[in-house]
């Protein structure tokens, strides 16, 4: 009898779970180069009384996936420090506590010192400054990152990936941490970015949706479920003192 009772309580944990990743992908449906949250399931501990007993368990439990690689489209901004990465790989920043991250938000800015910095403030790595007086407008960013303004070469905004992106740890801010399971961060020798562009969160918002309101209904049933159990424990309760 308990059993069940866990079992559709597990249901109900997997599926609040799973309504929190997709409401955060829908969240950040606007938020420029966001990936989707990858979601499945996993069975949790089962036991077999014997050889030829049928196996019982809790239920399942909600595990992540990682995040869907899959491009998002590119947007024309017409901001010259607006950058997109076509393909896999990351921009590098450093945070003001000193702590490197990853993103594929290529919303970047200019500082009062001229320093290229993301939408937080935080320096992008390598740095990149352009000139003081210099007309900001003018620069020319190449596929390969390298700026220039008026032909004088300033820096190269430089790509980074790893060997699992998938064990990347997020880091808040749509950034990213590297982990031992996803593996050192090394440059991209070939990277292809656009300017004047950002990509686009790859959420789907229909299919978000969907899945939004198949998790809801899964968690109703489980909870219809041990209602059930509760209204059987209380049947056998009675034929018990009866």
């Amino acid at each position: 009898m308990l059993e069940g009772l866990y079992t559709a309580a597990a249901g109900m944990a997997a599926q609040e779970q799973r309504i929190d990743a997709v409401s955060n992908d829908i969240a950040n449906v606007n938020t420029a180069g966001y990936k989707k949250v990858r979601v499945g399931f996993r069975d949790l501990i089962y036991q077999q009384d014997g050889p030829t007993a049928v196996r019982t368990g809790a239920g399942a439990a909600l595990t992540q996936l990682g995040r869907g690689s899959a491009q998002g489209s590119l947007q024309q901004t017409g901001n010259p420090f607006d950058v997109a990465i076509q393909g896999q790989g990351y921009f590098q920043v450093r945070r003001a506590d000193g702590q490197l991250v990853l993103t594929r938000n290529g919303a970047f800015n200019v500082d009062a010192r001229g320093r290229l910095t993301d939408s937080n403030g935080d320096l992008v790595v390598p740095g990149l400054t352009i000139p003081a007086g210099a007309d900001a407008s003018k620069v020319s960013i190449a596929a390969d990152g390298t700026a220039t303004l008026n032909g004088r070469r300033l820096g190269q905004i430089q790509i980074f990936n790893v060997t699992a992106p998938n064990g990347l740890v997020p880091a808040g801010d749509n950034n990213y941490l590297p982990s031992a399971a996803s593996g050192p961060v090394r440059r991209v020798a070939n990277p292809l970015i656009t300017q004047g562009t950002l990509e686009s969160s790859n959420v789907d918002l229909a299919d978000s949706m969907v899945d939004m309101m198949d998790a809801q209904r899964s968690y109703s049933m489980a909870s219809k479920a041990i209602t059930m159990q509760d209204k059987m424990a209380e049947i056998a309760n009675g034929l018990k003192q009866s």
